[in-house]
């Protein structure tokens, strides 16, 4: 299993460091057997593909980095799929639906999930 309480750990301390570091920030973080689902806020000024590339990019190096049985364990040496899927809060739902939506991932037993408050800044 990939998406173990480790990787979950390493993957949200990731994502608060991009918070620190870039205009990208996670309102919810729900994670499942196979996939993540982040709910992000950001600035006009970055696209929707350079939000999903940074996520990407950065927390795949840390995962590697600090778990690195993790890239052994997956056959083609990527922590994420090629693909992503991207849509805006707006039209036809709001920030709550989707904030329930994506807190709700992992609710199976043997997975955690991992939400992250606005106010959580310390583990």
């Amino acid at each position: 299993m990939v998406l173990s309480p480790k990787v979950d750990r390493i993957l949200k301390r990731t994502c608060l460091d991009i918070q620190d570091r870039y205009e990208i920030h996670f309102l919810e973080i729900g994670s499942d057997k196979d996939h993540v689902h982040f709910l992000v806020q950001s600035v006009p000024t970055y696209s929707p593909t350079k939000i999903a590339r940074t996520i990407k990019s950065l927390t795949a190096r840390e995962i590697f980095s600090k778990a690195p049985g993790v890239k052994r364990a997956l056959w083609g040496g990527a922590f994420w799929g090629s693909g992503f899927y991207i849509n805006t809060v707006g039209q036809h739902s709001n920030e709550k639906v989707i904030a329930e939506y994506v807190k709700n991932q992992g609710k199976e037993q043997e997975y955690e999930i991992l939400h992250i408050n606005r106010q959580l800044r310390l583990f």
